[in-house]
């Protein structure tokens, strides 16, 4: 049981950490490896200057749905950390952690609908829809679907994971 403890608590924080870097880097659109866009700039890259000009995103309502989704779910996850770390040294024996694998579960909801959104609504989100063509997704995009699985899989090991001596 310690063995699946540290393995859950492991996955936990390298899912928090790949949600946090898929929220915050700038690859969800990649046209070039000159021009990128993410959930909050659009990037280019001047050779020049060997430095990264960044513009805010088109504000728009998918974006913005997905902003707050993503943000939500990073919210979802530390919180579901904290709960596990206070139900691990407050629970009495044999107790399940029912509370910290709802939070992580839905963590992986939040962020499955607000990758599902960006991959419907890219046309509306991304400010050229004729370049639409001419980019593809970015490895930020690919890791917040990654992500999905690894939540909800941990929410549930969370579900029937119980407290032991």
């Amino acid at each position: 049981m310690a063995y699946l403890l540290m393995f859950v608590t492991l996955l936990h924080l390298i899912t928090l950490a790949v949600l946090f870097i898929a929220t915050m880097e700038k690859s969800w659109w990649v046209w070039s490896n000159t021009e990128s866009s993410d959930l909050w700039y659009n990037c280019k890259f001047d050779n020049e200057k060997e430095t990264w000009f960044c513009e805010s995103s088109k504000e728009t309502e998918w974006l913005q749905a997905v902003q707050v989704l993503m943000v939500f779910s990073v919210v979802f996850s530390c919180i579901s950390l904290l709960v596990f770390l206070g139900q691990l040294f407050t629970m009495s024996k044999g107790g399940l952690f029912y509370l910290t694998g709802v939070c992580q579960a839905f963590a992986g909801l939040t962020t499955f609908t607000a990758a599902l959104i960006y991959t419907l609504h890219n046309k509306e989100i991304l400010e050229d829809p004729e370049k639409l063509s001419l980019g593809q997704f970015g490895y930020c995009y690919i890791l917040a679907w990654v992500c999905v699985p690894l939540l909800i899989w941990s929410g549930i090991m969370y579900i029937h994971l119980r407290k032991r001596e």
